[in-house]
């Protein structure tokens, strides 16, 4: 039997003082709610309400159970209220995850205003290189490129980014390239993935050649932001994706070279557990990601994503 529904028959009944006005109050069939209290006696094995055909009086037992229903039943629509504003209230714990080079140049910056905008949050950032499992570690939200590492998960495509060749506006005027075959790879700073001493190779195209340039300059790196900050100094071109270097190009502190060439594509997801999908502080956070991202790259919504194990081996960026 519904314990809790009997509950409520009762103590409606103790209340009205008739079952003809518990029913009625109810919207129920009399028999319904003579049942429905006749059950619950049953299985408490006592008699909760003397009746007769004026008067109803509760006995001994159904004195004692009467207050401890009426508390029950309290906490279990407070239960209720708390999971029904829970599930409209932006508040709470938001646990989020992305790599160093993102997440140090637009996800934690970006949390402040996000953070002003939410005041009943409390966010949590995780930085690494190394993805790990979001349901085992309690993440709301991860920032993945490319692909998410298994079915369970539901990845929301934020931004599409591509590699750029810049640096220096005194260094790019001095070289005096008109085409990437000119440029000299000892002028080439390099990116290299963990695990590896071999900068990663930069490769461009058109629509008739394929251009690939080795770095051999005198610094490499397995960090993103370390490359930038070497190249602003002037220490050589970097071969990197457009959102880590868009504001300072735009500041001209940084010169893009041969923006009319194709680089690869790189496309950032907001990645989450599938169940957490529909929850408003998740939804609220990844709006405002694809509010903070260039809305002009931003891919569509029918990108696919690629579902399968993680790499061993990341790239830092």
């Amino acid at each position: 039997m519904d314990r809790l529904w009997g509950m409520e028959v009762f103590l409606r009944v103790t209340e009205c003082g008739s079952f003809s006005r518990a029913a009625e109050s109810l919207d129920l069939a009399n028999a319904t709610v003579t049942s429905s209290l006749r059950n619950l006696e049953k299985h408490l094995g006592v008699t909760l309400i003397q009746r007769n055909t004026r008067h109803l009086h509760l006995t001994e037992e159904g004195r004692l159970f009467l207050p401890r229903c009426q508390e029950i039943l309290k906490a279990v629509a407070q239960a209720e209220s708390d999971v029904k504003l829970n599930a409209t209230d932006i508040a709470g714990p938001l646990r989020i995850e992305a790599p160093f080079a993102i997440g140090q140049s637009l996800i934690c910056p970006a949390l402040i205003e996000f953070t002003k905008r939410h005041p009943d949050l409390s966010v949590s950032v995780t930085l690494t290189n190394h993805p790990q499992k979001l349901i085992e570690r309690g993440t709301d939200v991860a920032i993945r490129m490319d692909r998410i590492e298994d079915a369970d998960l539901v990845g929301r495509p934020i931004y599409e980014a591509r590699h750029i060749i810049c640096g220096d506006p005194a260094m790019v005027k001095a070289m005096n390239v008109s085409h990437p075959n000119d440029i000299d790879p000892k002028r080439c700073l390099g990116l290299f993935e963990e695990g590896h001493n071999a900068p990663i190779p930069w490769t461009l195209s058109d629509a008739d050649t394929e251009c690939t340039i080795r770095p051999q300059g005198v610094l490499n790196f397995n960090n993103t932001q370390a490359l930038v900050q070497a190249s602003l100094q002037g220490m050589g071109l970097i071969h990197v994706l457009d959102i880590f270097v868009a504001d300072l190009i735009s500041q001209g502190k940084l010169v893009e070279l041969f923006p009319e060439w194709d680089t690869k594509v790189r496309t950032f997801h907001a990645v989450t557990v599938k169940s957490r999908f529909t929850s408003p502080k998740v939804r609220a956070f990844i709006d405002y990601l694809l509010d903070v991202f260039d809305a002009r790259r931003r891919p569509s919504v029918k990108t696919l994503v690629e579902v399968g194990p993680v790499r061993k081996t990341k790239k830092s960026h």
